[in-house]
């Protein structure tokens, strides 16, 4: 199943829905447990589509993936993690703003997990039971404001540096994924999951131990090699198969 956050055409209003070929039907109620379609149909050409929810914490894993033909490192016993603020967050087609005072922003695509359940110190063995679905994140980072001594959080939080979307995919396979990204139309990055460091399963139940996952957490889950610098005037194209585009373009801060 696909779903979505839209507007229609002319309107401001955010509605959810779930995609079936190229319509999207709509729905009330709350996005994990109480779905009700309204009876509203549109096409996927009279909407904008937004980002697919707003999640309730963001947390990411830095370094956590290795280049092709890298022997792999042993899973870490402490992984580098870091939470990113919801100001964050923007959708398709939106703008991400580089801010003033710093030229060294990459981007990073990104396959993020969507948690469902409520979770506390969950075993590896059943993360598939709190795991909602599946999204593509840009997760851009000012690295010139990341502290010397391990500290990413202020270069990871200005506002528009966590596009999200296009759709969340409940029913998909992160262990084949293959995840991609262009900038203006110049191939970043091409490498599948095998690649990363410490695996989804064993990242989740590791933040479960130290905080209780509630639906809506998304968990960022690292990037391959390829991220790069972004400048005013960039599109960056993410893209995970079976998930699809998360296209943004990147703009200069006014001062």
């Amino acid at each position: 199943m696909k779903l979505a956050r839209f507007i229609v055409s002319g309107e401001s209003e955010i509605r959810s829905g779930i995609i079936e070929d190229s319509n999207i039907h709509e729905f009330t109620g709350d996005i994990f447990t109480s779905r009700i379609l309204t009876g509203k149909t549109f096409s996927l050409n009279d909407v904008q589509l937004k980002a697919p929810l707003t999640p309730r914490h963001i947390i990411g894993i830095g370094r956590n993936f290795v280049g092709e033909g890298v022997p792999k490192p042993e899973v870490p016993e402490m992984p580098i993690l870091f939470f990113k603020p919801l100001t964050t967050v923007v959708g398709p087609g939106d703008a991400v703003v580089l801010p003033l005072g710093t030229d060294d922003i990459k981007f990073e695509s990104e396959l993020a997990v969507i948690i469902g359940k409520e979770a506390r110190n969950i075993d590896p063995r059943n993360i598939h039971e709190v795991i909602f679905g599946y999204t593509v994140a840009n997760d851009l980072g000012a690295f010139n404001y990341f502290h010397p001594e391990g500290h990413w959080t202020i270069g990871k939080s200005f506002d528009t540096f966590c596009p999200l979307g296009p759709v969340i995919v409940t029913d998909f396979d992160y262990h084949s994924a293959r995840i991609q990204s262009t900038v203006n139309g110049t191939v970043k990055q091409d490498a599948l999951m095998e690649r990363i460091i410490t695996p989804i399963d064993i990242m989740i139940a590791y933040i479960s131990r130290f905080m209780t996952l509630m639906p809506g957490d998304i968990i960022l889950t690292g990037t391959p090699a390829g991220a790069d610098q972004v400048r005013d005037g960039d599109v960056v194209d993410c893209y995970i198969e079976g998930i699809g585009h998360l296209q943004n373009p990147v703009v200069a801060q006014k001062s």
